[in-house]
């Protein structure tokens, strides 16, 4: 396995824009990659510099609530299977490579933000934004306004080579195989707001964009090998896919994306904020379904026709 890190890997103190750049990604790759597909775990980081730690009101374990805790190691075989696994190692609380490169809350600015920023969308109005103004269950994380000089250093450090990296995945799979799958992995509450009662919410939300990121071929082939690893598997509800579902996904011509939600209960101590015993079966079977998924999806990858 090969590992790579951005950047030249010179010295840096560890909340230097330059350390930032040069950690705030890893990517795994098989000796050969023999599978059209990428794993990428953009929301499991756990580098926590001690800056932002400062500038939060909240302590280390409420800042982690936003974690997909360790999904970078449920897929972490990727590469035994032959595809690279692409994770960010900075935390989602500080800047969340899910969204778009500048979609900010102007309520979180101490001035006006410029004209090429994004500050009206859902996501914002949620208060999760490229930097989020609240942890996963609604807690402020920060008692004063940031700079806008600080956002950019944020994101031009972390989600501009997160996403260079991943793009140029993306380019080498297509080169060698003529299309690429890419599945983005998270990890969701399991208590979320109306999914009780007749609805209850399931072990995994496969999301497609309602169709539109991936053929359906490739969506009924992952819903099918995770439903033969014992995975209860419901689509697109209340999880469709985020910006890199959305932006990167181009069935016709040859990049499907899908996005899979695993309920944090299957694996995860959601107090804690520790692994559950169960943590290595549920890997066990995500090992079996990305197994299937690498031999199948290459017949699978080629560009779709227009209808």
């Amino acid at each position: 396995m090969d590992t790579g890190r951005n950047g030249d890997g010179s010295a840096a103190t560890p909340s230097s824009a330059e350390a930032a750049r040069a950690n705030a990604v890893d990517v795994f790759r098989p000796q050969v990659q023999t599978a059209p597909v990428v794993f990428a775990s953009p929301h499991s980081g756990r580098d926590y510099s001690s800056d932002f730690v400062r500038q939060s009101c909240l302590d280390a374990t409420a800042l982690r609530r936003s974690e997909d805790a360790f999904v970078d190691r449920l897929f972490r075989r990727a590469p035994e299977f032959g595809a690279p696994l692409i994770r960010a190692n900075f935390p989602r609380a500080y800047v969340d490579a899910n969204r778009e490169a500048y979609e900010l809350d102007p309520r979180m600015f101490a001035a006006p933000l410029p004209g090429h920023v994004v500050t009206r969308s859902p996501r914002i109005a949620a208060g999760l934004g490229t930097i989020a103004r609240v942890v996963a269950n609604g807690e402020e994380i920060y008692a004063h306004p940031l700079t806008f000089a600080e956002a950019r250093k944020r994101i031009e450090a972390t989600h501009r080579p997160y996403h260079t990296a991943l793009q140029g995945l993306i380019d080498e799979t297509r080169q060698a195989f003529g299309g690429c799958l890419l599945i983005d992995c998270h990890s969701m509450p399991s208590n979320i707001a109306g999914t009780r009662g007749d609805h209850p919410l399931g072990d995994v939300i496969l999301g497609d964009c309602h169709g539109t990121s991936a053929g359906p071929a490739m969506t009924a082939l992952a819903e099918h090998l995770l439903k033969d690893q014992g995975f209860s598997v419901t689509r697109n509800r209340p999880y469709a896919g985020g910006y890199t579902t959305r932006h990167y996904g181009r069935p016709r011509a040859g990049v499907h994306v899908l996005q899979i939600e695993l309920n944090r209960a299957l694996y995860l101590d959601e107090a804690a904020i520790e692994p559950l015993p169960g943590m290595a079966e549920v890997a066990a079977r995500l090992d079996g379904f990305m197994t299937l998924l690498c031999a199948g999806a290459r017949r699978l990858v080629l560009p779709q026709a227009a209808e």
